[in-house]
């Protein structure tokens, strides 16, 4: 029985580059977070230690810095492509990459009314996410982009329910037709070619998330993600599949009977685990779901 390498792949982790504008006196930023991953026959480097085909993880660090100077970072799909393409087309030995992007948004400061020109505020809500994988050469190169967020945190008061769920001898929920429905989503979708407006699809893919969390009386987490889903690849053809991770983060009413308080579904306690973690991919039927998230 022999023993060979199987798959393997290679790369530099969470090289973090920020990239400001000084072209006028309003400065702009982007930050992101950049992870580059390359394979190729590397079975030598395995093997006998030989690093004559391997391009050094500092290098793609380098390379992460210096197009963000020579092709700039717009939206970062656009950025992920780019560095993809430049190593499977330009370092012989590379046949595949992938490159994750993430990015991180900064508000400017209001000073006396008005957004200061060089100064920002780091803004904590959810991170915008970029995958772009490149496979072969020439007319023959596949190129599949797949972008999202993550850290999404939303919540609804109202409107949620949970009965009618299956039950045996080890069940103790008890049915709802009114709790708080809580989730810090992940999602990514995947694109059907590259010609697309990315920030413009972004911006409107993510109102329809947050606009059907708020617009469905949701059942069940799966019933909320399943209509967001839909509602995507409704308003957006360029879109081939969508998926979503979406943790449940319960919220439980707090017991103050002992004080002599009613509690009607006006306090709770959040509880961060265990949790319920729902995941689903809605995809077109004449595409094979990959369940991007």
């Amino acid at each position: 029985m022999g023993i060979v390498l199987g798959a393997n792949q290679y790369g530099k982790a969470e090289t973090r580059v920020v990239r400001v504008y000084r072209d006028t006196p309003r400065h702009e930023i982007r930050d992101v977070n950049v992870s580059t991953s390359l394979r190729g026959d590397f079975t030598a480097a395995h093997v006998s230690g030989d690093q004559a085909l391997v391009l050094p993880t500092d290098t793609q660090k380098n390379t992460c810095f210096a197009y963000a100077k020579e092709k700039g970072i717009g939206e970062i799909e656009e950025y992920a492509v780019h560095l993809a393409r430049h190593f499977v087309d330009e370092i012989e030995p590379v046949k595949g990459a992938r490159i994750d992007v993430e990015e991180f948004s900064w508000e400017r400061v209001t000073v006396d009314g008005i957004p200061h020109d060089h100064t920002w505020v780091r803004n904590q809500q959810e991170v915008r996410t970029a995958t772009v994988t490149v496979d072969g050469e020439g007319s023959d190169q596949q190129v599949t982009v797949t972008a999202g967020l993550k850290d999404l945190v939303l919540l609804k008061s109202t409107g949620s329910e949970f009965r009618g769920f299956l039950a045996d001898e080890y069940t103790t929920l008890p049915e709802t037709t009114d709790r708080v429905l809580a989730t810090s989503l992940v999602s990514g979708w995947r694109y059907a070619g590259t010609d697309v407006d990315w920030g413009s699809a972004y911006a409107d893919i993510r109102r329809i998330v947050v606009e059907q969390f708020a617009r469905v009386h949701s059942m069940a987490l799966q019933q909320t993600l399943w209509a967001m889903g839909t509602a995507v690849l409704e308003a957006h053809p360029e879109v081939a599949e969508i998926s979503f991770s979406a943790p449940n983060r319960h919220h439980f009413l707090a017991d103050l009977s002992p004080f002599g308080l009613d509690n009607p579904g006006e306090v709770f306690h959040a509880a961060d685990r265990p949790y319920g973690l729902i995941e689903c991919t809605v995809v077109r039927d004449d595409e094979g779901a990959q369940g991007h998230t």
